[in-house]
């Protein structure tokens, strides 16, 4: 049996169990007394996320943005929108409630970076004053809470208004793990079904990522590059086979071998680059940069253009767009001239 890759840093004391939710989750829930009636869930082919036939329905965020990745879920809707879809991408929730005020500094700012991250993970808005059976089993003790589910797992986040950088650096931690988990998805919208129906969102190379899903590496490898095949140069069918094949190395990887290896050999592209492997999938991103960085200053000819064509690599992982990899193509410059 392959050895699965480490955990970053993400806060898992506390977790809850879902399973109880899962067997309800098909049972409408009775409003409490005095509570505020959910909003109607949409009708029709239209829905918040049209990921996949399962999740058709599911609601906009009330007061909302609007925003395609942003959706309200109540305990009808939970095992769909949150535990199915926590297979394929990320699921961020924000329990919040109308009379609470941190939750209206935090919640703007969850809004923001799902937008911002456009797809790659999705922010689902829970009511506690509408869902208060959802909310006890959950065991939200104090607004707003946040957790994570990837891959069905359930991971407390942090509770109150924190700085949008934190909640950045928190968020960047959920998607590196979900990598480890092989959950690399994104939504994007469905330009059709919103102008038919309002905001929505589809799941890009669903067979790539269903098969990641099963920890079938061969399946989303094929699906990826079959994705290719028919559109040359697809950015994230390159960045899936990428993740694909980080999964491959270190499901194989003794950490602590590669490890100990790596602070003896410091010169041993081999080694740092698996090494560097292991920082991604653990979280430390930035320190998988930083190693093959040094790597390249003190190598030469064909190991220097092995540990830079292996950051490459690295970088597509991260994506684009993220920062560190901006500040680390810096570095490399300087350390290649």
């Amino acid at each position: 049996m392959p050895q699965q890759p480490p955990t970053p840093r993400i806060p898992t004391a506390g977790a809850v169990d879902l399973s109880a939710l899962k067997a309800r989750a098909n049972r409408p829930a009775p409003a409490p007394p005095g509570a505020p009636t959910p909003p109607r869930r949409a009708t029709g082919s239209g829905s918040a996320l049209g990921v996949t036939d399962q999740h058709r329905g599911a609601a906009p965020a009330e007061g909302g943005s609007g925003s395609p990745f942003v959706i309200e879920v109540t305990e009808a809707s939970f095992e769909a929108d949150v535990i199915g879809l926590s297979m394929q991408v990320p699921v961020l929730i924000d329990f919040w409630a109308d009379w609470c005020e941190p939750c209206k500094q935090l919640s703007p700012v969850l809004e923001k970076l799902a937008d911002e991250y456009d797809g790659r993970f999705v922010l689902a808005k829970i009511d506690v004053e509408a869902n208060q059976r959802l909310a006890a089993l959950i065991q939200v003790q104090a607004l707003p809470t946040v957790l994570a589910v990837v891959g069905q797992q359930p991971m407390p986040l942090f509770q109150g208004a924190l700085p949008e950088a934190q909640v950045r650096e928190v968020i960047e931690q959920v998607l590196d793990f979900a990598v480890t988990q092989g959950i690399s998805g994104r939504v994007a919208p469905d330009i059709e079904a919103e102008e038919a129906d309002g905001p929505t969102a589809q799941l890009r190379h669903p067979q790539a990522l269903e098969a990641l899903a099963r920890n079938d590496l061969d399946g989303a490898q094929a699906a990826y590059a079959e994705a290719l095949n028919r559109q040359p140069g697809d950015p994230e069918a390159e960045q899936g086979l990428a993740r694909v094949a980080l999964l491959r190395r270190v499901y194989v990887a003794d950490p602590a071998t590669v490890r100990r290896a790596a602070a003896e050999r410091p010169a041993d592209v081999a080694v740092q680059c698996l090494a560097a492997d292991l920082d991604t999938v653990g979280g430390s991103v930035e320190e998988a940069f930083r190693r093959l960085i040094d790597t390249v200053r003190i190598t030469s000819g064909a190991d220097r253009d092995a540990a830079r064509e292996h950051l490459l690599q690295l970088f597509l992982i991260a994506g684009p767009d993220d920062p560190r990899v901006a500040a680390a193509r810096r570095a490399l410059a300087s350390a290649l001239f």
